[in-house]
């Protein structure tokens, strides 16, 4: 009996143990699962009807664009458009720095930190998102408050107008990174721009331009102190909605929507490509020495 006693406190002891492991296991799970839910935007209606919506890009500290990131914007999109109430969206930076976003995330680029799927998700969740936003219904407005190189610059680009600070940078300077700039990217910027020898020549060194500049070109509409910067994209967006909005939005589509539907269509081919280019070891010794000097060399690469 003594035996079989002990035997029995032994099972409970050992099962009260199994009983913490498994608490103890399930913690972290469930903490990762609460932090991943957080957004790296957040969505504000203005107006006293709630007719515009600002969409806050808030991923400290310099709203690298992640699949995560990317995603959340798609998101937001969709839940602007879906509302009938809602009739034009103002793009800005929540961040405590001068900073609209620093561009596409270099570990999403950087080969050896991605996989084949990851990076086939991100470039087409980034693709779909611009092509939609470029033929959006909404009436949009991107308030660039400092930096605004690369995947930045594309939003802005996509957008109906831009206004931005009168310190701070803009362009697509991906071939100073090593890599190439996106074909439907180029596009868009040559469109935008009114200077088209100068554009391919920003292009071809991956000059990121001053606000004058990039005004004096047509890439910016209009560049005021940052103190005046939201009062200036309300006032752009309160131009667009006093006209009806649905001459406004079809008039849209119809100039826009044969290039937003070949830069979609495109998306998986510039996948595919972009993957093998990624690969490649000149590639790679770029953007890993990008990395080293983002950490300070301590990225472990």
């Amino acid at each position: 009996r003594r035996r079989r006693e002990r035997g029995r406190r032994v099972r409970r002891v050992a099962m009260r143990a199994r009983s913490r492991s498994r608490s103890q296991s399930v913690e972290p799970a469930s903490t990762a699962a609460t932090a991943a839910t957080e957004s790296p935007v957040r969505i504000e209606r203005t107006r006293a009807n709630g007719a515009v919506a600002i969409v806050w890009l808030e991923s400290e500290p310099v709203n690298s664009m992640t699949l995560e990131l990317w995603s959340a914007l798609a998101d937001a999109l969709t839940s602007l458009e879906n509302d009938s109430t809602v009739e034009g969206v103002i793009f800005a930076s929540g961040l405590k720095r001068a900073v609209f976003t620093a561009g596409n995330d270099i570990g999403e680029l950087y080969a050896p930190r991605t996989t084949k799927k990851r990076y086939h998700a991100f470039w087409m969740t980034q693709t779909r998102f611009l092509s939609r936003l470029l033929k959006t219904r909404l009436a949009t407005v991107c308030a660039i408050r400092g930096a605004c190189p690369a995947g930045g610059c594309v939003v802005a680009l996509c957008c109906d107008y831009r206004v931005q600070t009168t310190v701070g940078t803009f362009g697509l300077n991906e071939v100073a990174l090593g890599i190439a700039v996106p074909k439907y990217w180029a596009e868009l910027f040559l469109d935008r721009c009114n200077d088209r020898v100068k554009g391919e020549y920003l292009l071809q060194i991956g000059s990121l331009l001053r606000p004058n500049e990039s005004k004096a070109l047509g890439l910016i509409d209009e560049v005021v102190g940052e103190g005046a910067l939201m009062a200036a994209a309300e006032s752009a967006m309160e131009r667009f909605l006093k006209h009806p909005a649905i001459a406004r939005a079809t008039t849209k589509d119809t100039i826009r929507a044969p290039f937003s539907a070949k830069w979609l269509a495109y998306g998986e081919e510039e996948a595919r490509g972009g993957w093998k280019m990624l690969n490649e070891p000149r590639v790679i010794k770029a953007l890993g020495g990008v990395l080293m000097r983002l950490s300070g060399g301590k990225a472990k690469l």
